[in-house]
């Protein structure tokens, strides 16, 4: 017969108890121990990274643009009159004169033009001469005239004076004295009219003379112009330099006004660079700038910035310097640098792809062992080309991961293999 023992049976349960309670708060301690540890840090392969040092010193703010070089000085040749491409004589890339002729054009019509022009201008000097002809033998006639009143009036002075003397000795009878001075103040008056007579017949000669020699003028006027329009055809530079345009083919009818070739100076060029409007603000004229032509480096000097923006870019002008490189001609692709400042003393770092001036950025700071970079927030302030300046989150000296991290933007610490 068994027989029951109850201090066995608590005893038992109680140890259940104890080691239930102990599991508990082992399971309790694994979890805050498993939630206290960090995440494994993601892995980047240090090689494939582009890391820059925090640096203090000057600081050159410049920004940067593509351009071209272009001509300062381009001369458009139009078209004066009507007329047809004939033939073009010289092709773009060519050097030309003034003397060049670089297109032959034709019209009928203003052949005939010029033909009647240099006529109607042959019978004006005619007529002019035959006029003048004329007007000069009237005037000789009345100068021939005027010579024979003049001889008459003198004539009769003089026998006036004879009789006076003659009277007055007794030789003479009054009444013949009376009519000696009648005849002599009798030819005074004709002659005076005589002489005003003359005045105003060389005048109105030189009017007559003048309203002819009007029309002469205008009928060479309009020669000389025919004739002008004519040479025109025969197309040519006004400068020395490079054609670089012909925009018409042969056969084609053009209109005054219509541009026949473009012509540039090939010795003077400037850089017409494209900033980002962005940038631009702070471009002045007047500040230096250095030149990529590919083919050599020219310092040169902004001298025009365009007041509108185009497709997100101001076109600015820089002049350069008389030494330009080989190669260097017009419509070259060129990169170009505009220096805006010089600051002392900046602690500064290799722009990232994604810093933008006066802004604050998460950049990875690379540990002292080189083995981890931890995500810091960095305020950035003024921006160049290449470099940005650190206001605060970095100190001289210091690595900064400079890569795109977008792989890898959710992780705040990552391991560098």
């Amino acid at each position: 017969m068994d027989i029951a023992r109850p201090s066995r049976k608590k005893e038992i349960r109680r140890r259940r108890i104890l080691i239930a309670i102990a599991i508990v708060a082992a399971l309790i301690l694994i979890s805050v121990g498993v939630g206290s540890l960090e995440p494994a840090a993601y892995q980047v392969d240090r090689a494939s990274l582009f890391i820059g040092k925090v640096d203090r010193g000057e600081f050159l703010r410049s920004v940067r643009g593509p351009g071209t070089l272009v001509p300062e000085e381009i001369r458009w040749i139009a078209a004066q009159t009507n007329g047809r491409v004939d033939r073009i004589v010289i092709r773009p890339g060519a050097l030309v004169t003034p003397e060049s002729v670089i297109l032959e054009l034709s019209n009928p019509e203003l052949e005939q033009s010029a033909q009647d022009a240099e006529l109607a201008l042959r019978a004006a000097e005619a007529d002019y001469t035959n006029l003048k002809v004329q007007l000069e033998s009237q005037l000789l006639d009345q100068q021939a005239n005027l010579a024979r009143v003049n001889a008459d009036y003198e004539r009769a002075v003089l026998q006036a004076e004879a009789d006076r003397e003659l009277h007055d000795e007794g030789l003479v009878p009054s009444i013949q004295l009376r009519r000696s001075e009648l005849d002599a103040n009798q030819l005074t008056v004709r002659h005076e009219i005589e002489q005003k007579r003359l005045e105003k017949t060389q005048e109105s000669i030189t009017a007559r003379l003048s309203a002819n020699r009007a029309q002469l003028e205008q009928s060479r006027a309009l020669y000389e112009l025919r004739r002008s329009q004519l040479e025109a055809l025969r197309v040519r530079p006004s400068i020395t330099g490079v054609l670089q345009q012909v925009p018409v083919e042969e056969g084609q009818q053009v209109t005054p006004g219509t541009n026949l070739a473009r012509v540039a100076e090939p010795t003077k060029l400037k850089a017409e660079l494209r900033i980002a409007e962005t940038q631009a603000k702070d471009v002045l004229i007047g500040q230096v700038a250095v030149v990529d032509t590919r083919n050599g480096i020219v310092q040169g000097r902004v001298s025009r910035i365009d007041p509108a923006v185009q497709q997100g870019t101001v076109t600015v002008d820089v002049e350069l310097g008389d030494d330009l490189p080989k190669g260097a001609r017009p419509d070259l692709s060129v990169d170009g640098t505009i220096e805006i400042e010089r600051l002392e003393d900046v602690l500064y770092v290799r722009r990232p792809p994604f810093g933008q001036p006066n802004s604050t950025v998460g950049l990875y700071k690379v540990s002292a062992d080189g083995d981890r970079a931890t995500r810091v927030p960095v305020q950035l302030g003024r921006g160049s080309v290449s470099d940005i300046e650190i206001i605060a989150g970095l100190e001289e000296g210091d690595e900064v991961i400079l890569s795109d991290s977008t792989q890898w933007d959710e992780h705040d610490r990552i391991r560098l293999n």
